[in-house]
């Protein structure tokens, strides 16, 4: 989602690459873009910034089962289970993972390894600022801290992988790992007031006694989304490991290895993350309002699978023309996402949306999806064609 940060040059090579190359794992002289990464962006933004309006909108034409499917999977599970909705904010903590290392390589050929740390840190503050102000507008007061919406998370785990990318993977893989674990013993293990270890109850669980201590119950009965039972505070905490996830693929993907054998890697540790996710399941139930760690992993996996779909069709095999509407949203996926949380096209399309259903049956939000998608892609593609990408 950002143009991340990258390590100082050693010896022609970033501190990154020598360290990969100690561990066994060489690494291409310069990190190639990757158009599955931008792509994969693009089809996961779509569905926030209208996909899911308009698949509600021919939904609305009339009973279709597919379309009705779709429409399933496009809303987030009430509380126990996983759909396709709630594996787009785990997408982009991967996404951000695997950009940390493939950016830190590339800016470390101009710059020291403090001043790549002091730009991400800044490029950090400045994600999470946007986020208090995304959050600000739509509640129509000033409000710093909203750690239930994608982009504090992610300004917290990009700061942490930054600090760990030149660290060696097995590190990396270990704090992951312990950051999942530790999180679900703390779990199963600590109690709150009026609240039993081990509860994952709707808003009965030790993530909403922690919200309601450290943010007050003010800040609970004046929150819209607290019916709903969104974590904020401590639930934040296990989705560094999805991010640390990434930044290994990222780091796998610099290496000279064939392709195909980065692939192979990415499928396989998506399936091995849907399995120990599964097999968690039993004992911890998969909520995304918790971001329990049954639920860490399984979304993790599916993240891979998916970033393995794009890589397998544009970056193995070169078919890239067809991705290009997605990849001219997702290079510039902070722009349209702070766009579609502050200014509303809906109100301006709406007066043509109700001339078109006078004539064409329960159309109005069909047409309106349609031409606000149009409107936000079209000013997506002037800023591609003139090189304006706006970052963090």
């Amino acid at each position: 989602m950002t143009d991340l940060a990258s390590a100082p040059a050693v010896n022609g090579k970033s501190s990154l690459a020598t360290a990969s190359e100690r561990q066994g794992m060489p690494l291409t002289a310069a990190p190639e873009r990757l158009g599955s990464l931008d792509a994969f962006r693009g089809f996961v933004m779509l569905w926030i910034i209208g996909g899911e309006g308009l698949m509600a909108g021919l939904a609305a034409l009339g009973h279709n089962r597919v379309v009705e499917a779709i429409v399933y999977q496009l809303n987030h599970t009430p509380w126990q289970g996983l759909r396709f909705y709630d594996c787009i904010w785990p997408s982009f903590m991967l996404m951000v993972g695997v950009s940390v290392p493939l950016s830190f390589a590339k800016r470390s050929l101009a710059e020291t390894y403090h001043q790549q740390l002091a730009h991400a840190a800044k490029r950090a503050i400045v994600l999470f600022l946007l986020g208090s102000l995304r959050e600000s507008v739509s509640m129509g007061s000033p409000y710093l801290i909203e750690l239930s919406s994608a982009l504090q998370p992610i300004a917290i785990a990009y700061f942490v992988a930054v600090l760990v990318v030149r660290k060696s993977w097995r590190f990396q893989a270990a704090l992951a790992a312990a950051i999942l674990a530790g999180y679900g013993l703390v779990l199963a293990l600590i109690p709150a007031p009026g609240v039993p270890a081990g509860s994952y109850q709707f808003n009965h669980n030790l993530v909403h006694s922690v919200d309601i201590a450290v943010l007050g119950q003010v800040h609970w009965d004046r929150w819209p989304y607290a019916s709903e039972g969104w974590g904020t505070v401590l639930s934040t905490i296990p989705t560094i490991a999805t991010t640390l996830l990434g930044l290994l693929i990222g780091e796998w993907l610099m290496t000279t290895r064939s392709k195909q054998s980065k692939a192979k890697l990415i499928g396989a540790t998506g399936l091995a993350c849907l399995v120990v996710g599964y097999a968690v399941s039993f004992v911890v139930p998969v909520v995304m309002k918790m971001w329990t760690s049954s639920y860490g992993l399984m979304s993790a996996g599916w993240a891979c699978l998916m970033l393995l779909f794009f890589y397998w069709i544009i970056d193995v095999h070169g078919y890239r023309r067809w991705a290009f509407p997605l990849t001219v949203i997702g290079m510039n996926a902070i722009f349209i996402y702070m766009f579609t949380s502050l200014l509303h096209l809906d109100p301006i399309v709406d007066p043509f949306a109700r001339e078109i259903a006078k004539v064409w049956l329960n159309a109005e939000q069909l047409f309106q999806q349609l031409a606000v998608l149009a409107i936000e892609w079209l000013i997506l593609f002037w800023m591609y064609k003139r090189k304006i990408f706006l970052k963090a």
